[in-house]
């Protein structure tokens, strides 16, 4: 097992790599403001103030779109970042991924344009197991990094070494190709704090792990996230460790609940 690092040396035994073949991928509205015959009385009620002027009514902080109440109470008051990945259905194994940044008032301003996305070739689950080809439903942290290129300039620790190379092919039969070439770990039954090719499952080796957000290879993945590699070193250069970063990730419907 390799232990966690500010930056983490290059490292990979076969051990790791055969595990990784083995896992989930690797205003307020105005009034009328024309002559009325109200009584003042009438338009001080109607302003709220003595001198008929119009008060702005306070904003709320601006939400993540189409998360439900209890997709929100899971994201963690000190998270900062959330990358949101919706997916096109529950079976499906298409979406998009859309970056978020909490502002003073506890708002979210999205960041940029929307991505695409592909996840677990059978869509989405709510209890992810080992070998089920779903991916996990949750708000999981984003705390480590790497990658068999280089670190592109992210501010999470980044692991880099020869241990990165995807082997095998894809659902479709294709090559992996460049897929792990930058990751992201998704803290679903893992370790925060250690490279994505630590082993610990806290849960058990039952529920799956390896999973994480990576290069895409053109299609589904055994559980992973991918994105256009362009996308992956964005992602890596946005994301803050300081900023608690998150993933709210599910197909649509069960992100709105």
């Amino acid at each position: 097992m390799l232990s966690p690092t500010p930056r983490r040396s290059a490292a990979g035994s076969a051990l790791l790599v055969a595990g990784l073949l083995l896992t989930a991928c690797g205003g307020s509205g105005g009034g009328d403001e024309r002559p009325t015959t109200r009584s003042a009385p009438d338009l001080r009620a109607q302003s709220g103030t003595a001198s008929g002027r119009s008060v702005p009514t306070p904003q709320e902080p601006l939400e993540i779109p189409d998360l439900g109440p209890k997709t929100l109470a899971r994201i963690p008051g000190s998270a900062r970042q959330a990358i949101v990945v919706t997916g096109d259905g529950r079976d499906e194994d298409t979406g998009t991924a859309r970056r978020y940044e909490r502002s003073a008032d506890g708002g979210w301003t999205p960041v940029g344009e929307a991505w695409p996305t592909h996840n677990a070739v059978k869509g989405w689950t709510d209890r992810h197991v080992q070998g089920d080809r779903r991916s996990p439903i949750g708000v999981f942290g984003l705390t480590d990094a790497g990658g068999h290129e280089r670190d592109p300039g992210t501010e999470l620790p980044y692991d880099t070494g020869p241990a990165f190379v995807a082997r095998g092919t894809n659902v479709e039969g294709e090559p992996l190709g460049d897929a792990f070439d930058y990751v992201v770990a998704i803290n679903y039954n893992r370790k925060p704090g250690t490279t994505p090719l630590d082993w610990t499952r806290p849960l058990g080796m039952g529920r799956g792990g390896g999973i994480w957000f990576h290069v895409d290879h053109g299609a589904g993945t055994q559980g992973c996230v991918t994105l256009p590699k362009q996308r992956m070193r964005e992602l890596l250069r946005w994301l803050d460790e300081g900023s608690k970063p998150v993933v709210v990730m599910g197909d649509k419907m069960s992100l709105a609940r």
